[in-house]
């Protein structure tokens, strides 16, 4: 595999010139003779205006090479072209299209691949402006995507860090065999929108032994409007990594017009979170046939600013808006999940009971209060009918759900708060089965509640 050199075409790397149209150049070289890589050379601070990832080219940075981006968005590739304005565009709109800005672009890259033990460097404080001591926002929505690659198969991330990402981080869209493998992802935890790794309408997606602290979801299958001439998000396994973030850990949605399938999460472990394992739907796909197991999540409340209110597992379905009906959440599997946090597993598919066939096997629910934020409450943002709801906290809270099992399981409340009660709360399920549940009341109450 043929090297090429980054400083060969005139790359300064002193962290001052814009080195765009060297690095371009070693990138379209590479391309152009049948492929190979692209090496940022150690020692050196490469800034960078937007660039675009080739096919069959590796990016490789070396250990100690940074690649930092340009801190003026007039630099940023802009996939979609029927937004004229960047310093107007999207303000304060959902996040429901293509990016607006991107760092690193791929279309039709098949076969590309960022690699190395070096650093990409988003330059976050360049978009982000301080809401309050918990809250970084900005004043333009979105900004910038650090890594988008669309309609790409066979494309590969491997080994290097993140730092500081204004927007989502890695974002794969419409793509087939994506492996990202060992990469860190370490954005500021006050940062608002800063997702680790966003597959959306991707299939055979892994993701493998990384590390992400990010304000936001850390990782998150989506099924975005933008997006949806691509096909569902399946076939995806996440194992084996270390995750904190201020709202979800792993998710499911929010956006979600297609359908979700065949998802493994494993071997992971959960801290520090204000969301554990989220499934999230407000539009109208569906997700069915999802495993997780051997799991360990730490739960605690964040500011009032995120959503969530520290739910461990949290799987609901409402419609987004009046325009929208929902869909369904089926075959969803928990086996020997632990979790220990400020609230309990959340399970509520609204009036239309849209979330069947659920398990619990051989999982611990410790439900304990170690934050100042407050407690009763269960947080079913965004949504047509819910907002944030004042209830009684159970280690086990089930509405509107059919055919539901827990097994082997037990749950309990460690330091108290006036608002915990009963170990499992269930109203409005059909089908609920209790098998070897060992459920303790908070207080002097009935561990189990159960209404039709």
């Amino acid at each position: 595999m043929a090297d090429y050199l980054v400083s060969s075409f005139g790359a300064k790397g002193d962290g001052q010139t814009n080195d765009a149209a060297a690095i371009q150049a070693a990138l379209d070289a590479c391309c152009e003779n049948g492929g190979g890589r692209v090496v940022l050379e150690s020692g050196h601070t490469y800034y960078s205006a937007s660039l675009f990832l080739r096919e069959n080219v590796e990016l490789h940075l070396e250990k100690g090479a940074v690649l930092k981006a340009t801190g003026d968005l007039a630099g940023y590739v802009r996939p979609n072209e029927k937004i004229n304005d960047p310093k107007t565009a999207l303000i304060g709109n959902p996040v429901t299209g293509k990016p607006s800005f991107v760092f690193l672009y791929g279309l039709h890259a098949h076969g590309c691949a960022v690699t190395g033990s070096g650093t990409i460097d988003a330059n976050g404080s360049a978009f982000l402006r301080r809401k309050d001591r918990y809250y970084v926002t900005g004043d333009f929505y979105p900004r910038p995507t650090t890594i988008y690659v669309e309609a790409s198969d066979h494309i590969s991330f491997r080994d290097f860090t993140v730092v500081g990402a204004p927007f989502w981080t890695l974002h794969p869209a419409g793509c087939d065999d994506v492996l990202i493998d060992r990469i860190r992802i370490l954005n500021d935890l006050d940062a608002a929108n800063s997702d680790g790794i966003d597959p959306d309408h991707c299939s055979n997606v892994r993701i493998l032994g990384c590390h992400i602290v990010c304000a936001d979801d850390c990782i998150c299958l989506k099924t975005s409007k933008g997006n949806a001439e691509y096909g569902p998000c399946e076939n995806i396994v996440i194992d084996g990594c270390t995750l904190t973030s201020t709202s979800a850990a792993i998710k499911i949605g929010t956006e979600g017009v297609g359908d979700f399938r065949n998802v493994l999460v494993s071997n992971c472990v959960i801290s520090r979170s204000n969301r554990g394992l989220s499934i999230q739907i407000r539009d109208g796909g569906n997700v069915e046939n999802v495993s997780y197991s051997n799991i360990s999540i730490e739960t605690r409340r964040f500011c009032p600013d995120w959503w969530g209110t520290a739910e461990p597992i949290g799987l609901t379905s409402f419609d987004r808006d009046a325009h929208t009906n929902s869909g369904t959440i089926r075959n969803i599997r928990f086996f020997n999940v632990t979790t220990n946090g400020e609230n309990g597993v959340l399970i509520h598919g609204g009036k239309a009971a849209k979330i069947s066939d659920v398990t619990f096997d051989r999982c611990s629910v410790h439900v304990t209060k170690t934050s100042k934020w407050p407690c009763g409450l269960y947080d079913l943002r965004p949504c047509l009918e819910y907002g944030v709801e004042k209830s009684t906290n159970a280690a086990f809270y089930l509405r509107g759900c059919k055919n539901i099992a827990i097994e082997n399981t037990k749950a309990d409340f460690g330091n108290l708060c006036d608002d915990y009660c009963h170990a499992l709360d269930a109203k409005d399920v059909t089908g609920l089965t209790l098998r070897a549940f060992e459920g303790k009341a908070a207080k002097d109450e009935e561990a189990l509640r159960i209404e039709d």
